[in-house]
């Protein structure tokens, strides 16, 4: 039978919502309802693998399925993936999967919680695999409601967090944005010929000369552009970000950090970054690379200054994060077929190196009831495991070799500084390259303070990692290892979808 004749794209895309029906009806039991929504997501992470271990590495659109949706509009349901999409849906699901056992000691309004953490799943799949532009938005939207209930409910509450504050500002700012990529998705739509279309594809294939532009390339390049570097995100527009990580629930915001951002870059990489003739805007990205490079070079180094301040752990990974983030938009802007590989390997890099950090913050605040830096110390004691792993993640993070951080900044910055896009492009890659420094001067500090100095009395006791924890964080070394070792497994399906670029 052939693969794409059972569509698998929709059985992994609508997974975790149809756990949350069978939840929200029949689950009255807690230890219910997070084994069903285990079975569930794992279910959707094999498949996926599944279709990467069989990903045709020659490129181009595989498991297409399309169906007429909305005909008055000419919307259809159009999913696909090819060497960008399918790590982002196989990392997606990996974290839905690891964030239920993350999840496990959530015992407050038990049902609702799983239920909207599954939805969330589905609705960042479904940016992950939409080729309809109508679509797209759809699934765009559809993570908004669950992330402000997980936020608002689940969060962090008073004195420590303010839940409430956090979940309304990430909404404003995604609101925000998504007016502006709505304006573009139909100024986008009205410049097809007519009848007019939203098939990603085929804008990206008529290229320039197909389209009839109802308002300049240029407008349209930065009405969607606005949304994705709210998500990603860019300086000035970061400061949802810190807010939303320190009080969100430990399971979201390790699928915060690991997929929620990359829809934004996602979206840079799909939608705005063509350049020449290709792409859905054609010929903007070239003209505003040095000013896009610059913001991304501001978004590292800020973010990695910033970093330097924090005293609360959580916020420490979130403003890393912002720093990160701007090395997949350098790569990106730089426009070169090897920097923008680079990205895309940073994007997965990231999520599962942040992912893991999140995650072991949550394991040190579980045990000891405290993450503010100041007040921890000589841990590793008290919680070995606990410390070699997140060790582990850190050193990930400021790129040790052997480690896909190393692989996917590697690629980044060679593929940047060899780049042709503009005058100049070398210098703001040596300033980018700061960031790594400073990075790394974070990470060591911040280990060496929680886990390393004179251990402290209050803490004698505490217990280490249990069997359920330790098999999801050495899941997560596993990857971080297996990828930064051989990152041919990634690079041989990602590159293909680059080779006609530059």
């Amino acid at each position: 039978m052939n693969i794409e004749s059972i569509h698998p794209l929709t059985i992994i895309l609508f997974l975790p919502t149809v756990a949350a029906l069978l939840i929200a009806l029949f689950a009255k039991q807690p230890r219910t309802i997070k084994v069903s929504a285990a079975v569930f997501t794992f279910i959707a992470f094999a498949l996926s693998v599944y279709l990467f271990v069989i990903f045709d590495r020659d490129g181009g659109l595989q498991f297409v399925e399309k169906a007429k949706w909305i005909n008055s509009i000419n919307a259809q349901y159009y999913l696909g993936v090819d060497g960008l999409s399918l790590p982002m849906v196989i990392l997606t699901t990996f974290l839905g999967f690891v964030a239920v056992f993350v999840s496990w000691k959530i015992n407050v309004r038990t049902k609702e919680y799983f239920i909207w953490l599954l939805i969330l799943e589905t609705g960042i799949l479904g940016v992950f695999m939409s080729l309809d532009l109508l679509l797209f938005f759809l699934f765009w939207e559809v993570e908004l409601i669950p992330m402000y209930m997980l936020i608002s409910i689940w969060g962090t509450p008073p004195p420590l967090g303010r839940k409430e504050y956090s979940a309304i500002k990430f909404v404003v700012y995604t609101l925000f944005g998504s007016a502006f990529m709505l304006a573009g998705i139909l100024s986008l739509y009205f410049s097809t010929p007519a009848p007019h279309t939203f098939d990603m594809v085929a804008i990206a294939s008529g290229g320039a000369a197909w389209l009839i532009p109802a308002i300049p390339f240029t407008a349209i390049f930065f009405l969607i552009f606005i949304a994705f570097a709210i998500k990603l995100p860019t300086f000035p527009l970061h400061t949802w970000l810190p807010d939303a990580h320190t009080d969100a629930p430990t399971a979201v915001s390790v699928i915060l950090a690991g997929v929620l951002l990359k829809m934004g870059a996602y979206g840079m990489i799909r939608l705005v970054a063509g350049f020449g003739d290709g792409g859905l805007v054609p010929g903007v990205a070239e003209r505003y690379a040095p000013v896009l490079v610059a913001f991304a070079v501001v978004s590292v180094l800020y973010g990695a200054a910033a970093t330097v301040r924090q005293t609360d752990l959580k916020r420490l990974i979130a403003y890393s994060s912002v720093s990160h983030m701007g090395f997949v938009m350098l790569g990106i802007f730089a426009l070169n077929q090897l920097s923008i590989t680079g990205a895309a390997l940073q994007m997965f890099s990231h999520g599962l190196i942040t992912g893991l950090l999140f995650a072991m913050v949550g394991l040190v605040y579980d045990k000891t009831h405290q993450r503010m830096i100041p007040n921890l110390g000589g841990l590793a004691r008290q919680m070995p495991v606990i410390t070699v792993v997140f060790s582990i993640a850190g050193l990930a993070a400021l790129g040790l070799p052997t480690t896909i951080g190393f692989a996917a900044e590697f690629t980044v910055f060679l593929g940047s500084f060899t780049s042709e896009a503009f005058h100049g492009i070398q210098t703001c890659v040596v300033l980018a390259a700061l960031g790594i420094v400073v990075g790394a001067g974070y990470i060591l500090w911040m280990l060496e303070r929680v886990f390393y100095r004179a251990p402290l009395e209050k803490y004698n006791g505490v217990p280490d990692a249990n069997h359920m924890e330790k098999a999801y964080i050495f899941a997560f070394v596993v990857l971080i290892m297996l990828f930064g070792v051989y990152p041919k497994l990634l690079l041989d399906v990602i590159g293909p979808v680059f080779t006609s670029w530059g």
